[in-house]
């Protein structure tokens, strides 16, 4: 979005004033990678959409910048997370030439349950784990993403689709050079107490 006109900054007795009329220039789809070890983004994706074929293709670059590693991705569950082109990516890069079956039905292709079985096993050089439905506050990412929102989108102006794209590139850079760190979590796995 881009504001109309400009925000008022603060002055004595004034809180500071946006501009609430807008136009929109269209949206992005950001598919960062977050390292829990370093706190750091790598190797993002940002286009158009979000289809299965281009989070297969997110995994492919990630990949590409250390092809003989062991990955281990944790993702919510969202459908493009468990799809056929992502099956498929991993079967080639983990040289796996079992016959995966027919999409809807047979094999590993046959439903999104056996897509994710296969994907989770970790027999894999490159392996997914899945955090539970309705709890996407155990990805880290997410943690990253409500940084992003409140340091750069929700106080943000953009021109364009291009002026976004770029400046959630210098956001990612900064945010690697000065914030990034690992998240420690605080929470001791205490049960709650029922009085």
């Amino acid at each position: 979005m881009e504001r109309l006109n400009p925000t008022l900054p603060m002055r004595p007795g004034r809180i500071e004033r946006r501009e609430h009329s807008y136009k929109r220039h269209g949206t992005l789809c950001l598919t960062p990678n977050f390292d829990v070890a370093t706190g750091k983004i790598f190797a993002p994706t940002i286009g158009p959409t979000r289809t299965e074929q281009d989070f297969a293709e997110h995994i492919k670059q990630t990949i590409a910048t250390d092809l003989e590693a062991e990955w281990v991705f944790v993702l919510d569950q969202l459908n493009t997370h468990k799809s056929e082109s992502l099956v498929k990516l991993i079967a080639s890069l983990c040289h796996i030439d079992t016959d995966l079956g027919l999409k809807g039905k047979e094999g590993v292709l046959k439903s999104m349950n056996s897509r994710m079985s296969f994907l989770e096993d970790s027999s894999h050089r490159i392996r997914f784990v899945y955090t539970p439905k309705h709890c996407s506050w155990l990805n880290q990412i997410e943690i990253w993403f409500s940084v992003l929102a409140k340091r750069l989108i929700h106080r943000g102006n953009f021109s364009s689709s291009d002026d976004l794209h770029t400046k959630l590139l210098h956001f990612m850079e900064y945010f690697n050079c000065t914030l990034a760190k690992p998240y420690k979590w605080t929470y001791k796995g205490k049960p709650l107490c029922v009085a």
